[in-house]
C-alpha cells in the first residue's frame, strides 16, 4: 500500500506522475503534466517558469468542457483560463491545476441536464438543488496534493470563490495575496454570475 500524501490528509493516496511535456500556446509555451489519481482521473498542471521562491500565481481551474473548449457563453470558466494563462505569461512564472470535476463536481451529462432546467428559468444553484446534488460538490483535496507534490506551500492564488481559498488554507496551503480573475461578463452568463456573487458568495463585481 502505498503511504498516505501527508499526515493532514490521512487516507489521500499522492497522484501518480505519469507524462510531462512542452506545451505551445497563443501566451506562452508552457510545461505539461499530467498525474494520476487513485480514481484512475488524470489531471493537468500546466506551469511556465522557475515557481521557487517567490510565491507563483497559481489558478486552480475545474474542468468545464462546454466553456474551456466549446466556447459557452454561459459560463465564464474559459475567459477566467484564458486570462489566467495569460497573467502567468506576463509574470514569466505560475501554474494552472486543471482539475478533472465537470460541472462543478456533478459531470458532463448532469451539467447539461442543469442547463435544461436554467434554461426554464431555474438558475445555477436551483438547478443542482432540483436534480438532487449540491450547489457546488468539488473537493480541493487533488489541488493540494499536487500543490504539495510541486513543493509549493505558499501561493498567490487567481480566484473569486471563498470555499476554493478557505478550503487550500485549511489543508496547510498558505495563500499570501487573492488575486481577482473577473472576466467574459455577457449577456447569456450575467444570471449565472449574479447566482455565484448571491448565493455562493463569489466575490464578483457586476454592474
Amino acid at each position: 500500500m502505498k503511504p498516505v500524501a501527508n499526515a493532514r490528509t490521512t487516507d489521500r493516496i499522492p497522484l501518480e506522475k505519469i507524462a510531462e511535456s512542452k506545451l505551445p500556446t497563443p501566451f506562452a509555451e508552457f510545461r505539461i503534466t499530467v498525474y494520476r489519481a487513485p480514481d484512475e482521473k488524470e489531471h493537468v498542471v500546466i506551469a511556465l517558469g522557475d515557481l521557487s521562491g517567490e510565491p507563483p500565481l497559481v489558478r486552480v481551474h475545474s474542468e468545464c468542457l462546454t466553456g474551456d473548449a466549446l466556447f459557452s457563453l454561459r459560463c465564464d470558466c474559459g475567459f477566467q483560463l484564458h486570462a489566467a494563462l495569460s497573467r502567468i505569461a506576463e509574470a514569466g512564472r505560475g501554474a494552472v491545476l486543471y482539475l478533472r470535476q465537470e460541472g462543478r463536481g456533478i459531470g458532463l451529462g448532469n451539467k447539461i441536464r442543469a442547463y435544461a432546467l436554467q434554461d426554464t428559468g431555474r438558475d445555477t444553484v436551483e438547478a443542482n438543488h432540483q436534480l438532487g446534488f449540491p450547489a457546488d460538490a468539488r473537493e480541493y483535496g487533488l489541488a493540494v496534493d499536487l500543490l504539495r507534490q510541486m513543493n509549493l506551500p505558499r501561493i498567490r492564488l487567481m480566484t473569486n470563490n471563498p470555499r476554493k481559498l478557505d478550503a487550500l488554507t485549511a489543508d496547510g496551503i498558505e495563500v499570501t495575496e487573492r488575486v481577482p480573475v473577473e472576466s467574459g461578463l455577457n449577456p447569456h452568463n450575467e444570471a449565472y454570475l449574479r447566482a455565484k456573487a448571491n448565493k455562493l458568495g463569489h466575490w464578483l463585481t457586476l454592474p
